[in-house]
């Protein structure tokens, strides 16, 4: 073997176990901070809880929103089968998204039912709920859907009425900024707050329409203004609201939990 070689075989074998220390250190930096990320998400999942439900501070430190968390908010495992609460999963472990990548906790959605671009739905879910005396005070909803370039994860909270909103948000989406990520605007999320989910039937009537809200319209209580500009985004979110309020989503569940049969 010339020098040439020699010395161009070192190289790569210094190379590889540059490489190798390396993959060894960024795989044990990965299972190290694994607890710490996974601790973060579960307190950015508990602070959007709470915004969404009106409690708290946007600024709150992590040991105020754990503390505030576990003082105002229950969580209970709905089976959307059903509509109604069950003890088939625990509520402070269960994962609805896991669940729904899982054919033996979620179902295939057909192309008709799937107006959220979901692919499938879990079996069960978590809901959160407010109570004061006793008495449901707010019920918070996750919901998810596919918007003009991700799917949008967020919750909606809506009083003990089960009928008027408290608010709606998204924790997660990939809409562009500026357009379709105006779903993080405030003055758009606050348009929800006070609006209706359902007509004087029971149905269903809630809308996001092209353009602003006429208040004199006989819809206005149950419209909101769309996304200027995101027209797309707009249709998502409307399609994954009238899904997950509708028959394959919590609709039975409302139903039942307004008759006090949940």
């Amino acid at each position: 073997m010339s020098s040439q070689q020699e010395s161009t075989v070192r190289t790569l074998m210094v190379a590889l176990i540059v490489c190798l220390v390396c993959s060894v250190f960024v795989a044990g930096a990965a299972v190290a901070l694994k607890p710490v990320q996974v601790e973060n998400r579960l307190l950015d999942k508990q602070r959007s809880i709470l915004a969404i439900a009106g409690l708290g501070e946007a600024d709150m430190s992590a040991k105020a929103v754990k503390a505030l968390y576990a003082e105002r908010i229950k969580a209970r495992v709905v089976d959307l089968q059903t509509g109604q609460f069950t003890d088939a999963q625990d509520a402070a472990s269960f994962d609805p998204l896991k669940a729904a990548k899982d054919p033996a906790l979620s179902d295939a959605l057909k192309g008709e039912q799937d107006i959220a671009s979901i692919k499938r739905r879990e079996r069960y879910s978590t809901v959160y709920m407010v109570e004061i005396d006793g008495k449901l005070d707010t019920l918070i909803m996750p919901i998810r859907g596919y918007g003009l370039w991700s799917t949008l994860y967020g919750f909606m909270a809506v009083k003990g009425d089960l009928n008027t909103v408290v608010g709606l948000g998204f924790y997660q989406h990939g809409e562009t900024p500026g357009l379709g990520g105006e779903v993080d605007n405030p003055k758009w999320k606050a348009l929800w707050h006070g609006k209706t989910l359902f007509d004087g039937n029971g149905q269903l009537a809630v809308q996001i329409i092209k353009g602003s809200v006429d208040p004199a319209a006989a819809n206005a209580q149950h419209q909101v203004d769309g996304l200027a500009g995101a027209t797309l985004t707009s249709k998502g979110v409307d399609n994954l609201l009238h899904f997950w309020l509708g028959e394959n989503g919590f609709g039975p569940f409302l139903m039942k939990l307004q008759k006090g049969e949940a």
